[in-house]
């Protein structure tokens, strides 16, 4: 008699060339993922050639109840670590039915700025660093720390190793493989300053693709943590007090910072993000307010500044790069919970596009 482990890992490849493919979308509230799924006659790896879907706009607060159609346009093709075989992931982006991008749909204007001639011609590279922290399902509370208690104070949790230090390394190694597996190009984890919080980093990735491997990253936590039993929040500030925030730290480097002389161009660009910094705050993330204090590694949000090893600074230069006189820089500014395809367009925007 076969049990449900049995049956959901069965390869359908024994018994046919179908496959399923999980098409992936962004909620209205533009931090809930939404995702169902289809059966497609062969394997497919190419996103042009997968067909568009829709979706009931209306249960997802993107469309009216009497216009409620939202169109599915496939973008990146990923593979799918649950279902494994040929079976995929669709990472998707919303439009109406006449072709329109809907008010959700940061992906869209994103890929126009990716492929304006300036900023194809520099490469703009992005790393990524996503922090979350895991809660307790039935308590919303992080996991490890007491019921309705706290831990003993920030300090041994940092990449720290120990049933009384980490908590819930079997779900982050579960997904740092899985988004191996799948094709992200997720480049480490660690565990982070307050218990129960964890990061992992994508990159580095070039253009559209950075935010698209976040998203489906953040996908793959999700479903992982469903299996687990527990929450993942994004929030950038869960814990008040004196507890770190979580942020996503956002490195990024263009051709011309890369190569020689590229120190220089990275200061020029350092000074364009401190005259549009009130417009990158703005789009950097829901409650970042709540964590860009000027305490725990971050800059306090009315002021910008920068800073070469200055953790405490909005943007960070390595002293690596300081040295070679090129290479990149780390906004510090986003939080957890920003949108990957808002902040690395906008990055590029300011930098490369905008003339002040």
């Amino acid at each position: 008699m076969a049990c449900l482990t049995d049956l959901v890992n069965l390869n359908l490849s024994d018994t046919t060339e179908k496959i399923i493919a999980e098409y992936i979308w962004i909620g209205g509230s533009g931090m809930d993922l939404r995702s169902k799924a289809r059966t497609l006659s062969g394997p497919v790896t190419d996103p042009s050639k997968l067909p568009k879907w829709n979706y009931d706009g209306s249960s997802t607060g993107q469309a009216p109840g009497e216009d409620s159609e939202v169109i599915l346009y496939p973008q990146a093709i990923f593979k799918d670590p649950f279902r494994k075989g040929n079976n995929i992931l669709v990472m998707c982006d919303c439009y109406t039915p006449a072709g329109e991008p809907i008010p959700t749909n940061k992906r869209h204007n994103a890929a126009k700025i990716f492929s304006n001639p300036e900023v194809a011609a520099e490469e703009p590279w992005y790393g990524i660093e996503q922090e979350y922290t895991l809660l307790q399902k039935d308590t919303n509370w992080p996991l490890g720390w007491p019921v309705g208690g706290f831990p003993g104070p920030q300090g041994p949790y940092y990449c720290g190793i120990g049933a009384d230090k980490s908590f819930g390394r079997d779900i982050v190694d579960s997904h740092y493989k899985a988004c191996l597996y799948a094709g992200i190009n997720i480049s480490g984890i660690n565990g982070e300053v307050m218990p129960g919080q964890w990061e992992f980093q994508v990159g580095p990735s070039v253009g559209i693709s950075a935010g698209d491997q976040v998203w489906v990253a953040r996908y793959i936590l999700e479903r992982i943590t469903e299996i687990a039993g527990v929450v993942v929040t994004f929030d950038p500030k869960p814990i008040p007090g004196d507890w770190n925030g979580a942020g996503a730290h956002t490195n990024y480097s263009t051709k011309s910072m890369r190569n020689e002389g590229g120190y220089e161009v990275i200061k020029t660009a350092i000074e364009k993000l401190k005259l549009r910094h009130k417009e990158h705050i703005a789009a950097y993330g829901e409650g970042n307010e709540r964590r860009l204090t000027g305490k725990h590694e971050t800059a306090d949000i009315n002021t910008f500044s920068w800073g070469v090893a200055n953790r405490g600074a909005s943007v960070r230069v390595g002293r690596e790069t300081e040295q070679n006189g090129k290479g990149y820089f780390e906004d510090r500014r986003p939080a957890s919970n920003m949108d990957p395809y808002v902040v690395t367009s906008m990055i590029a925007e300011t930098t490369i596009i905008w003339k002040p």
